[in-house]
């Protein structure tokens, strides 16, 4: 896509998603519960988005790989091995930020 304004529909109905490593992308696939392949761009200054990569394959939530892995990804990939992402936790936050306050 060049550009749309949400990618909700089409992140619900797919069976695979293949992103950039972008921190909303990721989250966005991952809180839909959709198996994620993230295509870093290793080109990027102080490469955040292999960061961000790496730590989700590490606690096992995607697979990553680079452009010109991609296809070998792909054939190898296990999907079953990925772990559920955990639902977020707002409240804990809010909580948080109330105390730092003094609001509690």
């Amino acid at each position: 896509f060049r550009f749309k304004d949400s990618l909700a529909e089409e992140l619900q109905s797919a069976d695979l998603v293949i992103s950039h490593a972008g921190a909303g992308s990721c989250l966005e696939t991952l809180e839909k519960g959709k198996p994620l392949i993230v295509v870093i761009n290793d080109r990027l200054m102080d490469n955040h988005q292999l960061e961000l990569a790496k730590q989700l394959h590490r606690d096992g939530y995607v697979l990553y790989c680079n452009c010109s892995t991609l296809v070998e990804t792909l054939q190898s990939m296990d999907l079953s091995a990925l772990k559920p992402f955990p639902p977020g936790q707002p409240e804990k936050f809010a909580s948080f930020l109330d105390k730092a306050f003094g609001l509690q």
